[in-house]
């Protein structure tokens, strides 16, 4: 926690903000290897939500560390406040009325947990999306061309390669590759749908 800090009581509440927005909250949160297809997922969930009127914004891992997250490396240390500024972030998303879709390996279970916490403690709709392809399927498509670059020794800490990936022990939601991009979107919709009608 910050020291010499103050923060200032919003003058407006949530419920002021949702109802002038016509719509909920939530956290949509993707995680998976590198390359199990996390952003196309994302990006597709994002377009729906658009489609249908509502605001949404797509969080990417690779974006993020481009910018906000730049200061950071792959040790677990930096992985794990990876992790935790992401959710900050998505929290607050989330808490102005948005759908934050987050696409983010975010590989060590504890981590995933803390924002999920950090989501349930403020009373805010959080999913947590397995997206399970296999380390083979990834290695495979290699969109980044990470896993060549591992097999040749030019790159170290790829996870799911010589870094770990925990499985999450009960997700909202496992996707695998027997589904393609439409029919995985449209699992994630019809969730987050339940979610927020439970919510409302």
């Amino acid at each position: 926690m910050s020291v010499n800090l103050s923060p200032q009581a919003a003058n407006i509440d949530r419920t002021r903000r949702w109802r002038a927005l016509g719509q909920h909250g939530a956290t949509v949160w993707l995680t998976g290897l590198p390359g199990a297809g996390k952003t196309t997922i994302a990006t597709e969930l994002e377009a729906r939500l658009l489609d249908r009127g509502r605001s949404a914004y797509r969080l990417d891992g690779d974006v993020l560390r481009d910018g906000v997250c730049s200061d950071l490396g792959f040790t677990r240390v930096d992985r794990e406040a990876n992790v935790g500024r992401v959710g900050q972030l998505a929290r607050m998303f989330a808490d102005s009325g948005t759908v934050a879709i987050v696409a983010l390996v975010s590989p060590y279970i504890d981590c995933r947990e803390k924002v999920r916490e950090l989501h349930e403690r403020d009373g805010l709709t959080f999913i947590e999306v397995f997206v399970n392809t296999p380390a083979e399927v990834c290695a495979s498509r290699d969109p980044k061309g990470l896993y060549a670059r591992a097999q040749r020794g030019t790159l170290s800490g790829l996870t799911g390669v010589d870094a770990p990936y925990e499985r999450p022990r009960a997700p909202e939601i496992e996707l695998t590759p027997a589904l393609d991009v439409k029919a995985a979107a449209d699992v994630v919709m019809a969730t987050l749908d339940e979610r927020l009608r439970q919510a409302a």
